[in-house]
């Protein structure tokens, strides 16, 4: 798996938290890291960006950004709107290949979910995927809501024969309703995927040096880490 293509149900869902504690976890299991994210939205020239903030948690990663528009938008608006030349996925996917000719693992983190667009044809990060024949990693909330966004999500790939690796919840709440507690069942069945994992609320906010040793603990083995579904389910069951 050396390209790993991380998409969200929606926007705020912890996708970079997720990519930050997937590329740490690798790293801790001695692999070398770069990170791509294609199009930042909504920051300054000077801001650090989602591919920053997923080096400062998870540690000696190659960051890599190739475009970055000012307005919080999905790329291809906030492109348009600026004046400036969208991102398209052929793009991506070769910046992608590159870095994996150097790296062990390149996790590509998209914008929003699987379908926003990065340009006026159309392009998303699922052409991304299928350009590249990379696995999809998609990141859903834990509440009320989340099991259609998720479905949803992964009715998609299947339909444009993409490989969906499973199913990661980017905010565990440190008091899950009852919502949240079903769909730690219901999440796999939906999505047809396995559960790979699930960070504690505010992870992000931890010292570097916290996030990269409990990351791990986050994570199933197929990510790297020491996650135990069953028993996870078994700790949150209603």
């Amino acid at each position: 798996m050396p390209v790993l293509v991380i998409t969200g149900t929606g926007t705020e869902v912890g996708k970079t938290i997720t990519t930050a504690a997937v590329a740490a976890t690798a790293l801790a299991a001695g692999r070398t890291v770069a990170v791509l994210k294609p199009a930042q939205t909504g920051l300054r020239p000077e801001e650090r960006g989602d591919a920053d903030e997923v080096a400062r948690l998870a540690g000696t990663v190659t960051a890599a950004e190739l475009a970055r528009y000012p307005e919080p938008l999905a790329p291809g608006t906030a492109a348009r709107r600026a004046g400036m030349t969208p991102v398209h996925p052929r793009e991506v996917a070769e910046a992608a290949q590159k870095l994996a000719t150097e790296h062990d693992l390149v996790l590509v983190e998209g914008a929003g979910g699987l379908l926003v667009r990065f340009d006026a044809e159309g392009g998303t990060l699922a052409d991304v995927a299928r350009l590249l024949g990379a696995p999809v990693l998609v990141v859903a909330s834990a509440g009320l809501g989340t099991l259609n966004t998720t479905e949803l999500t992964a009715r998609e790939l299947r339909s444009q024969r993409l490989d969906l690796l499973g199913v990661v919840i980017g905010s565990w709440p440190n008091s899950p309703d009852l919502a949240s507690r079903c769909n730690v069942a219901d999440l796999p069945e939906v999505s047809g995927a396995p559960l790979l994992g699930a960070l504690p609320e505010g992870a992000g906010v931890l010292a570097p040096a916290d996030f990269r040793a409990a990351a791990p603990s986050w994570l199933a083995p197929r990510l790297d880490g020491t996650w135990d579904a069953a028993e996870f389910g078994v700790r949150e069951a209603p």
